[in-house]
C-alpha cells in the first residue's frame, strides 16, 4: 500500500447485548472498548431471521443531543414520534432523525418473519445546535444514489463520492458510504484530511496495513485517502467518516450534552413532559 493512504490504527470486535425491548444486536461504538470516535458515540449492528430478536421493538423513548441514522439493509420497521412524524423504512433505505432539544419515539417492525438487518449510528451534534428544533426524514432506497465500479458499487448516503453526493444533510461534516465488491480489486475512498473515520466490514474481508475481517470496525489515521482491497468475492462495507467537534461529551442514558448539568436538565425535562 502506499504511504500516502490512510492507515488502520487498530481494530474494534463489537459486544452481544439487548436494546429497547429485547432486540439483539452487537454494539460496536459505545462499547468498553470504543466508547465514541468524535462525532461519532455509538454504531449497532442488528441482524436476525429469528423474529424473537427483533420482534419486541424500540417502544417510545426520550433522545435529546444528537442524529440518530438508521440504515435498514434488510426489513421494514416504522417510525412514530411526539413531533406527529410517521415513516417507513424498508429495505436499502435510511431513517435520519435529528433529535435536538427532545423527540421522544419508537421504531417498530412491520414484519412478523423474516431477515431484519442493519445499523443504527448516533452522530453528535456541536454544541450550538444541541437544542435545535427536532426533524425526521425518510430516506428511500431509490433515492439513494449508487455509484457504479467496473465490479461492484458504492451506495452514497451522504457526502460526496466521485462527484455524487448523498440525500444525508448532516450538520456538521460527515461521509457515509456503503460498499460493495463483487469481485477481488483496490478501491481508493476519498476522506477529508483531519476527520474520524472508520470501516465496519459486514460480509467478506478487506486489507489495507492489516487485514480486516467480517465483523470487524477498522478505525482509521486521519490524513489522506483510504486504499483497501477485497480478499473475498462479495465483500461489503461501510465506511464512515466525520469532521471532529472536539467539545466535552456528557452522556446519560438517551441524552448527549456537553455537560453533567445537561444532563440531568434533560431527564428533568423528560420526567415533567417538557422534552421537545
Amino acid at each position: 500500500m502506499s504511504t500516502t493512504t490512510r492507515n488502520i490504527e487498530y481494530l474494534v470486535e463489537g459486544i452481544k447485548t439487548s436494546d429497547g425491548a429485547g432486540v439483539s444486536l452487537t454494539r460496536i461504538i459505545g462499547s468498553p472498548e470504543l466508547n465514541m470516535l468524535d462525532p461519532f458515540l455509538l454504531l449497532d449492528e442488528f441482524g436476525s431471521d429469528n423474529p424473537n430478536d427483533y420482534i419486541a421493538g424500540f417502544p417510545p423513548h426520550p433522545h435529546r443531543g444528537f442524529e440518530t441514522i438508521t440504515y435498514m439493509i434488510n426489513g421494514k420497521f416504522t417510525h412514530k414520534d411526539n413531533a406527529g412524524n410517521e415513516g417507513h423504512l424498508s429495505d436499502g433505505g435510511v431513517q435520519w432523525m435529528t433529535a435536538g432539544k427532545g423527540v421522544i419515539h419508537s421504531e417498530m417492525p412491520e414484519q412478523t418473519e423474516g431477515l431484519v438487518r442493519g445499523f443504527q449510528l448516533w452522530f453528535n451534534l456541536p454544541k450550538e445546535k444541541k437544542m435545535i428544533d427536532p426533524a425526521y426524514h425518510d430516506i428511500q432506497a431509490d433515492q439513494i444514489p449508487v455509484v457504479e465500479l467496473e465490479n461492484g458499487k458504492v451506495k452514497v448516503i451522504s457526502g460526496t463520492f466521485r462527484d455524487t453526493t448523498g440525500p444525508g444533510r448532516p450538520h456538521t461534516g460527515m461521509m457515509y458510504l456503503d460498499v460493495h465488491l463483487n469481485d477481488k480489486q483496490d478501491i481508493v475512498l476519498p476522506i477529508e484530511d483531519d476527520w474520524n473515520g472508520f470501516v465496519y466490514v459486514y460480509e467478506g474481508s478487506i486489507d489495507a496495513n492489516i487485514s480486516v475481517p467480517k465483523g470487524s470496525l477498522a478505525v482509521l489515521n486521519t490524513k489522506n485517502d483510504f486504499l483497501c482491497s477485497s480478499t473475498l468475492e462479495n465483500t461489503r462495507f461501510i465506511l464512515v467518516a466525520g469532521q471532529p467537534l472536539n467539545e466535552p461529551v456528557a452522556r446519560g442514558g438517551p441524552f448527549v450534552m456537553n455537560t453533567k448539568g445537561e444532563i440531568l436538565q434533560a431527564f428533568e425535562d423528560y420526567q415533567s413532559g417538557r422534552l421537545g
